[in-house]
């Protein structure tokens, strides 16, 4: 073989071994590619797991956790018409609280005042009265929560629980737009504050007062003292107002200014 043919011979050995090395090369890049995808996959598949775990449950079987106890008021609380009534006797001021249990402001409203509401009730300085809303019951999947929460909440006020089922359902409260804690758990949640009446799983099935909450919606609808002064509409949840005015909840020492 001449030299010329064994030149020629090995620039196309050359030619192949650099063709076979960017075929291994585009292989690897293939693998690394596959395995970065797999891995990214892998997160998504664990955060969205974290975030399911986060989640309020839904199962019908689950139990509500109570809340802590200082956002539990001790005081009596007592179902009043179409509201609740909590505090002592001797107190000398009234304060009508406005939300809905599904609310999420109104879940702020409870973590941010909660503890300081429990001490003012508890020392006799201020009733609450709460007005439940079923304002959002369309803001559910499905559809009911805040109606269902709201008549439970009556129910258990009839059996002089109210405070600890409140406390428990905004200490982890359902997220707006989301299934909401179902008929079969509020029951579960008046049993586990300490309710013993079969007449309160009856009450919560049959949707007792729904018909007073529907009617409690449109009177604090027409509430004058609610109303945005701009929009001439019910400012929404939560509202506080105490003799015949609208608390200013913008300032934060608005509770200790009304036991002044």
């Amino acid at each position: 073989m001449g030299g010329a043919e064994r030149s020629a011979r090995k620039k196309k050995q050359a030619a192949r071994a650099v063709a076979q090395a960017r075929s291994s090369g585009s292989d690897r890049t293939k693998v690394i590619a596959g395995v970065a995808v797999v891995a990214v996959l892998a997160v998504a598949v664990i955060g969205y797991v974290i975030f399911q775990q986060m989640k309020p449950s839904t199962s019908s079987t689950d139990a509500i956790p109570l809340a802590a106890a200082d956002h539990t008021i001790s005081a009596p609380a007592v179902r009043d018409g179409n509201t609740v009534l909590v505090g002592k006797d001797t107190a000398t001021v009234t304060v009508d609280v406005y939300e809905d249990f599904l609310c999420p402001i109104c879940g702020t409203f409870e973590k941010t005042y909660g503890s300081t509401i429990k001490t003012a009730v508890d020392d006799g300085k201020v009733k609450i009265r709460y007005h439940i809303l079923p304002m959002l019951s369309n803001r559910s999947d499905p559809p009911g929560y805040s109606a269902d929460s709201a008549n439970a909440g009556l129910c258990v006020a009839d059996e002089g629980k109210f405070n600890a089922f409140h406390a428990a359902l905004f200490a982890k409260q359902p997220e707006e737009g989301e299934a909401g804690y179902t008929k079969d758990q509020l029951i579960k949640l008046g049993k586990d504050v300490g309710v013993t009446s079969a007449s309160f799983e009856t009450c919560v099935r049959n949707d007792t007062y729904k018909s007073s909450l529907n009617d409690l919606m449109t009177k604090t609808s027409n509430d004058p003292v609610l109303k945005d002064a701009e929009t001439g509409r019910f400012r929404g949840t939560p509202s506080v107002a105490s003799g015949g005015k609208l608390v200013n909840l913008d300032n934060k020492n608005w509770l200790s200014d009304l036991t002044k």
